[in-house]
């Protein structure tokens, strides 16, 4: 039987015990990336958070089932479904087309999560896949009388679903009325497009036919239709990052159980921001932040994960590369300590009760709402601990590992204790960069250790350096 994890559920705002829906799978979709431009290291925050998750579940002895979408349409510029759709805008800076953007930025993100060691979901369905299923959808809206038709697009009205302000704690009445459709098209400042019918001054690289003309999808109907085709009408978990609770997830929300007549999901989970000193981070200001930037500041993906579980995930962050120091700081010492355990043999026969009591501690705090602060401190504790052997602590360290995702097997066996820590920062990005295949950034920093003075061996456990 798995064993009792308790999650904050934004549909109760109450902290719940799990229990799926069926036997002991966990169905579980999470918005995936709008894939337009890089993914900027807040965004990569709430993958991270959602890749606990699934550690915490199989942890507790849940399977998992995770479904999760790549939009590569109908995500405009605003939320409130003002502007441009955020593919067109892509594409045209860029001077390519959709197909090859998203392409692009797709593998890109996702060389960032394998390099942030996040478990890759079993299905990631496009949007651009599932357009017949969209519509599908949409016409079943319509027969139920929640669609309405405007100028550019094929509303819901949100005033036919009396629930519609109850997940995100809505104050509809004072909300601001729509911008983007003239007063008197849009019945009410909340409904939202199904389907946009194609602009009548500008060219548009994506359409499709549908029953209402030539358009695309509008974006919230995207993932009810992906969701609900992969999991089932009524599944367990669904994720995303705090901002989606007023508007997209509210949506979702409203058009599945409209077109369904039941409950769209059971639990709900948000992750916090991660905010730099002007505010929340976007790509709008400037250079984005990303993986790739925090890489070529000297600071290796592991240790940004590291900076993430030292806040639980409903907690906002407040990034500095202050911060990020820190963090470093953190995750080699812990590695330092734990090289020191490298050698000792393997754990045999009974483990004592001091190891079982830190590992029931460890999971006691994953258990209670990812409590992964706490988990990070009871890690910390035992490396530490007089009280279990080396072999005890080495593993207590490689189980923890297995929740925390921090690589912790490979970081015991890379590189010298004993180098300076700007060296060791070389030693561990080169690392990374050849787990990755990035040949060239290899042979790069390769040449900064060699220029440092340093000779470079590559051998199965990883860069081994000396002074020259």
């Amino acid at each position: 039987m798995p064993k009792d994890l308790f999650i904050h559920n934004t549909l109760t705002r109450k902290k719940e015990k799990f229990v799926p829906i069926s036997g002991n799978e966990a169905r579980l979709y999470t918005c995936g990336p709008t894939v337009y431009h890089y993914a900027h290291i807040g965004n990569l925050r709430t993958y991270v958070f959602e890749d606990l998750l699934v550690r915490a579940l199989k942890r507790a002895g849940f399977g998992v089932k995770h479904v999760m979408n790549i939009t590569d349409v109908g995500h405009l510029v605003s939320d409130g479904d003002d502007g441009e759709d955020k593919m067109e805008v892509g594409a045209r800076k860029a001077g390519k087309t959709i197909w090859e953007i998203a392409e692009y930025y797709s593998k890109v993100f996702f060389s960032d999560l394998e390099k942030l060691n996040c478990l890759k979901p079993q299905i990631i369905p496009k949007a651009t896949d599932h357009i017949p299923e969209m519509i599908e959808l949409v016409q079943k809206l319509e027969a139920k009388g929640f669609v309405y038709k405007t100028g550019d697009g094929m509303y819901y009205d949100t005033s036919k679903f009396p629930a519609y302000p109850d997940f995100g704690r809505l104050d509809v009445e004072n909300l601001e009325a729509g911008k983007r459709v003239a007063v008197g098209d849009k019945k009410s400042p909340t409904d939202f497009a199904l389907w946009k019918f194609l602009p009548k001054d500008k060219k548009r690289q994506q359409e499709w036919d549908s029953p209402w003309g030539k358009g695309f999808p509008g974006w919230h109907i995207e993932c009810s239709a992906m969701a609900m085709k992969y999991l089932g009408e009524t599944f367990d978990l669904h994720c995303g990052g705090i901002d989606h609770v007023t508007v997209h997830h509210t949506n979702e929300i409203a058009q599945s159980e409209a077109a369904t007549g039941h409950r769209y999901v059971n639990y709900w989970l948000h992750g916090e921001f991660l905010n730099e000193d002007s505010g929340k981070m976007s790509k709008s200001k400037g250079e984005t932040l990303t993986l790739a930037v925090l890489e070529r500041e000297g600071f290796t993906a592991m240790e940004y994960r590291f900076l993430l579980l030292q806040a639980h995930y409903r907690a906002s962050i407040r990034f500095s590369f202050d911060a990020m120091k820190a963090a470093q700081a953190g995750y080699r010492g812990l590695v330092e300590r734990l090289r020191a355990l490298k050698d000792a043999p393997a754990l045999a026969g009974e483990p004592s009760n001091a190891y079982q009591a830190y590992r029931n501690e460890f999971d006691k705090a994953v258990f209670d709402d990812l409590n992964l602060p706490q988990a990070i401190a009871i890690l910390h504790g035992a490396v530490k601990s007089g009280d279990l052997s080396a072999s005890e602590k080495k593993a207590l360290a490689l189980d923890f590992d297995g929740m925390l995702g921090l690589r912790l097997a490979e970081a015991m066996n890379v590189g010298e204790v004993d180098l300076p820590a700007d060296v060791q920062a070389l030693v561990s990005a080169r690392d990374e960069a050849r787990r990755t295949k990035q040949w060239a950034e290899s042979d790069r920093l390769r040449g900064e250790l060699v220029a440092l003075g340093y000779a470079v061996e590559d051998t199965a456990k990883g860069t081994k350096v000396k002074k020259g």
